[in-house]
């Protein structure tokens, strides 16, 4: 046993604090004046975790008038009677250690406790502002899709018509970016994304990711400088996710850099790996951020202005995506306002290939042409007549239902050539529908579309077993749609 030897009270009292697991004195060292008292007030600053065992030795056993105050006021006291034998000493130290051990056991447990409690408060701050930061972002598109919406109303120039189109598609595009952020990281938090690798030129990627940022970065007036190796880099990757990391830090880049600044893209090719940079001349990273800026929901500095915009996921998916494939990614800056830099480094070769033979793209889309009967079912009026009216001026015969009762009359009336069928209707489902249509001679060989807001790998395993030849997330991509119901497969 380790063991500090104090001549009197004062020495005691200076070193009770630093880790003492056990206090062996005699009654005598408790008589001189103020003693006992010095003593008791430095016990009684203990944490509410401790409790220092004291063993007072004494002459007269439990007489010893200081032993009676040491009971009556030291807390964990036990008195030890002289003359004492080794033995017991030795015992009654052991068991004052061991308690104290407990003790520091139950320390650990209060700081563990108090760690955690403070990982749920700023877990549920993150939280809050995070549903502060996304009723923001949700609300900035809606804003000009309802400003383009009144000027269709109100005007009938060409111009302005197209110009209102424009911004509408502009934002839709935009609130589906945002859904698909957060659905990829529902995916990830629960393993359900594959990456689909293919051998591709590093190159067409970066230029993919720049055109998809280009609008952000003009709009904030920034320069943006390209430096790619001259030779073709070739490199197994999930191209559709690679363009996403690289964009999402073009993108983090632009939000952060005050207007009309700097941000260089360089692509570096080594033997077995490829490096990425991207660096701005924005606000920088503090120290203490470095570490965290990959987290959920992190952003750099949440007090400036809000055209940045973000959810705080971007840079998350960046990690995910980049680990996914065996690469790395780390943060450097030299502090707040000096700028920051992103990068990420690829193996050449995918650690492991897989490829999906169902990638959109993979077979040739047949040019879309007029002439269906198409039956568009939505319970949802405005989504089923924007899409009827759509269809409409490529030619097609289109008829609307707002619910599956509805949708099976029409059916049984005139059964059409394409069924457009959302799923999340109230008393018949689309799923229930689908399987009424499959079962009924006269409609079984229709092509069936589901046109739904529910996209997991769950709802499309549902849409095959109802009978549905393809699945389709809102909003649709109309190209894709107008390709789809001129061919049969499986639900994509």
């Amino acid at each position: 046993m380790a063991c500090d030897v104090c001549l009197d009270i004062e020495s005691l009292c200076a070193i009770v604090n630093d880790d003492i697991s056990a206090i062996v004195i005699s009654d005598e060292a408790l008589l001189p004046d103020g003693a006992f008292d010095a003593l008791a007030q430095t016990l009684r600053r203990q944490p509410q975790w401790s409790d220092i065992p004291v063993m007072v030795l004494t002459g007269r056993g439990a007489n010893s008038p200081a032993a009676i105050r040491a009971l009556e006021h030291l807390g964990n006291v036990t008195l030890l009677e002289r003359p004492l034998r080794i033995a017991a000493l030795v015992s009654n130290a052991r068991a004052a250690l061991r308690a104290r051990h407990r003790q520091y056991q139950i320390r650990d447990h209060i700081v563990e406790r108090e760690q955690s409690e403070q990982a749920l408060r700023d877990a549920g701050r993150r939280k809050d502002e995070f549903l502060a930061t996304l009723a923001h972002e949700l609300r900035n598109p809606l804003a000009p899709i309802s400003n383009a919406a009144y000027l269709l109303g109100r005007v009938q120039k060409e111009g302005a018509l197209r110009s209102a189109r424009e911004i509408i598609e502009r934002q839709v595009w935009h609130l589906a970016r945002l859904v698909e952020d957060l659905l990829d990281v529902s995916r990830i938090s629960r393993g359900k994304i594959d990456l689909r690798i293919g051998r591709v030129d590093l190159a067409d990627l970066v230029r993919n990711a720049v055109e998809t940022s280009q609008p952000l970065i003009d709009r904030r007036r920034h320069r943006l400088d390209v430096h790619l190796p001259p030779d073709p880099t070739p490199i197994d990757v999930d191209g559709t996710r690679i363009a996403q990391v690289i964009a999402n830090m073009l993108n983090n880049a632009a939000k952060y850099t005050p207007r009309g600044g700097t941000i260089s893209l360089s692509v570096v090719r080594e033997p077995e790996h490829v490096t990425i940079r991207v660096h701005d001349s924005g606000i920088g990273i503090a120290p203490e951020l470095l570490e965290s800026i990959f987290d959920m929901f992190v952003q750099a500095d949440t007090r400036l202005e809000r055209e940045m915009g973000g959810l705080g996921i971007g840079l998350t998916l960046v990690r995910h995506f980049v680990e996914m494939h065996g690469g790395t990614v780390r943060a450097l800056s030299d502090g707040s306002g000096r700028g920051s830099e992103f990068v990420v480094t690829l193996p050449v070769v995918a650690p492991q290939p897989a490829a999906r033979s169902n990638e959109p793209g993979a077979h040739p889309r047949k040019q879309p042409q007029g002439g269906l009967r198409i039956l568009v079912v939505d319970d949802s009026r405005d989504s089923a007549d924007s899409m009827s009216s759509l269809l409409r001026t490529f030619g097609n015969d289109v008829a609307v239902a707002n619910s599956g009762i509805e949708a099976l009359e029409h059916l049984a009336e005139r059964p059409p050539e394409v069924v457009l069928l959302d799923i999340g209707m109230p008393g018949m489902n689309g799923y229930e529908v689908a399987r009424r249509i499959r079962a009924d001679p006269l409609s079984k060989d229709v092509l069936l579309i589901a046109i739904t807001g529910w996209g997991q790998a769950t709802d499309r395993s549902l849409s095959r077993e109802a009978g549905f030849d393809h699945h389709m997330v809102k909003p649709v991509n109309i190209d894709m749609l107008l390709a789809a119901m001129h061919t049969r497969g499986s639900v994509e």
